[in-house]
């Protein structure tokens, strides 16, 4: 029961924190979601960073699942697509720490590390998805495979604060819709003409 409280506590949390930041959710907030007494809720997280915490933990083991290294001899666009996809999910369910990074790691240095980590991940999973395809004849990417997988990781992980930057505000399903497109759109200048087609098809699913 009390491992069933503790997760729950984190879900309400995390669900909490991406609706609203966390500066404006506070522990009353989430003993409230789940109904249960602050007290109770005290007694698994003393501290709203130990909350924090725990999210983080769940973040990294989710990241190691997202960023599990691709099989280079044997990559399809397919493959490239289900990593995106598998990726734009991730980043949705953790969508405030990618929201509000530099607020949240002057508070909780840990999460500054943690980010560190991951954008550097995901820079190394572009760079060995796009040298798989370049390997199997699907891309044209000579020597530019580190800008392009850089690019790649710069959308994946500041599209919506940049669409927030200049007023354009979306909802999280439509800030996903908006990253898959423009990843898709950056990878099809390098690709031949059949796997451009491909990848026009595939964007077709992320249309509004």
């Amino acid at each position: 029961m009390a491992r069933d409280t503790r997760q729950r506590i984190l879900v309400a949390s995390l669900l909490l924190f991406n609706e609203n930041g966390v500066l404006r959710t506070s522990i009353n907030d989430i003993a409230d979601e789940i109904d249960i007494s602050p007290g109770n809720l005290h007694y698994h997280f003393r501290r709203k960073s130990d909350i924090i915490e725990g999210l983080l933990a769940e973040f990294q083991a989710d990241a190691r699942k997202v960023l599990q290294p691709p099989d280079v001899n044997a990559i399809s666009l397919d493959d490239f697509w289900l990593f995106l996809h598998l990726l734009l999910e991730f980043i949705a369910a953790y969508r405030f720490m990618l929201r509000d990074t530099q607020a949240l790691a002057s508070d909780y240095p840990k999460v500054g590390r943690v980010m560190r980590h991951f954008a550097r991940g995901l820079d190394a999973s572009f760079q060995l998805y796009l040298h798989g395809l370049a390997e199997q004849g699907v891309l044209r990417l000579d020597q530019d495979a580190a800008g392009v997988s850089r690019n790649l990781a710069v959308i994946a992980l500041l599209s919506e604060r940049f669409d927030e930057l200049i007023g354009d505000h979306r909802e999280a399903d439509e800030a996903a819709l908006q990253v898959a497109r423009s990843i898709l759109g950056a990878v099809k200048p390098f690709a031949t003409a059949d796997a451009a087609a491909e990848l026009e098809k595939l964007a077709t699913h992320y249309a509004e």
